[in-house]
């Protein structure tokens, strides 16, 4: 089984959207995990409404707000499925994208070598975010690092459960979040992940109150965890521009980390 995989929070708004895109799918051999992260709004009424009518597994799991990849975490320690396809809140599915993911799938799921599958994903209007990529082959072997180098834009990657729960995100006090790419880079590390560049089974919109919209605000309130993946890029980077970059962004966060000890500093004396 193949675990949808959703951490939401507040998103009460969006998730009909995300609901009525998975009741169009043209394989219904699936669970929907939503992990309410804390969620303030109606999320709780509305996901159990859904688990009532839809004719698959729905399933609503609720933790204390801890960020994304605490959801994440979550939903991969509640998962059913031995594949988890991380589908957010304010996103949604093409009507066979389940289909195509699932059929990738078949020829792969017994070989433990492989611990992930990667797809495209499109804007709302069906463009594909990023870079063609027509030179490549199909599937295509690759890290996520690399992947993203070449792409230059979001994926919709699909892990083996097992592989994901090997090298959970990290917990930091204080913080709420953790670059995906982080734990991405990590479970390649484990084994094969195949991209499927030729296929989009993902629409995305990038809200106002979204992650892309506002970086510069995350890398400010989480330095900790940005550092931790800056950090290991500096390894991963093959280029030195690249490597040189991600120092400079360590440095970043090293600066917004001092300056968040001084106003704690200045609010306990």
């Amino acid at each position: 089984m193949l675990t949808v995989l959703t951490p939401s929070y507040d998103r009460a708004r969006t998730l009909p959207r995300l609901f009525d895109s998975l009741l169009r799918q043209a394989s219904m051999d699936f669970e929907w995990l939503v992990v309410d992260d804390g969620s303030t709004d109606e999320t709780a009424a509305l996901v159990d409404g859904f688990a009532t009518r839809a004719p698959f597994a729905v399933r609503r799991v609720f933790q204390s707000n801890g960020g994304k990849h605490v959801a994440v975490n979550t939903g991969v320690d509640q998962a059913r499925g031995d594949w988890i396809f991380i589908v957010d809140s304010d996103d949604w599915l093409p009507d066979n994208a389940l289909q195509v993911v699932t059929a990738a799938l078949q020829p792969v799921k017994d070989d433990a070598g492989v611990v992930g599958l990667c797809f495209r994903k499109t804007d709302a209007l069906g463009r594909v975010l990023g870079r063609e990529c027509a030179d490549l082959p199909v599937p295509w072997a690759a890290a996520p690092t690399q992947a993203g180098r070449r792409v230059r834009g979001d994926l919709a990657y699909v892990f083996r459960r097992k592989a994901m729960a090997a090298v959970p995100f990290p917990v930091i006090p204080g913080e709420k979040f953790v670059p995906d790419q982080y734990a991405w880079n990590r479970i390649g590390d484990q084994g094969t992940i195949l991209f499927y560049l030729d296929r989009a089974v993902y629409r995305c919109e990038y809200l106002e109150d979204g992650y892309t919209r506002n970086f510069s605000i995350h890398l400010r309130r989480n330095p900790r965890g940005f550092f931790l993946f800056y950090a290991a890029q500096i390894r991963r980077e093959p280029h030195f521009v690249d490597k040189l970059k991600a120092a400079v962004r360590c440095a970043q966060c090293l600066a917004y980390r001092a300056a968040r000890r001084v106003r704690t500093d200045g609010m306990e004396g």
